[in-house]
């Protein structure tokens, strides 16, 4: 089973806040909370929504919850670690 060695983990950055990592769950709670009430009352440009361009709406055929299930068997698989069943 190859998925089961030790791989080389990529390299990350921890969260910063005033300078300072976050590295226990309270500093990180404590900077998203102080984040979200700095935000909180601040106004927002919706004007850049009328830069996005209408798209046309797509169709889809309509199909019944048997073509659905026959159609996704084939993902259903072990293949990696972990609940990874479509259904």
């Amino acid at each position: 089973m190859n998925w089961v060695n030790k791989r080389k983990l990529p390299a990350i950055e921890a969260i910063k806040h005033n300078r300072q990592q976050c590295h226990d769950i309270d500093n990180l709670w404590n900077t998203l909370y102080s984040t979200f009430n700095t935000a909180l009352y601040c106004q927002v440009d919706i004007e850049v929504l009328d830069e996005i361009i209408d798209k046309p709406t797509s169709y889809w055929p309509p199909f019944s919850k048997k073509e659905f299930r026959i159609a996704i068997a084939n993902y259903n698989n072990a293949s990696t670690p972990g609940p990874d069943k479509l259904l």
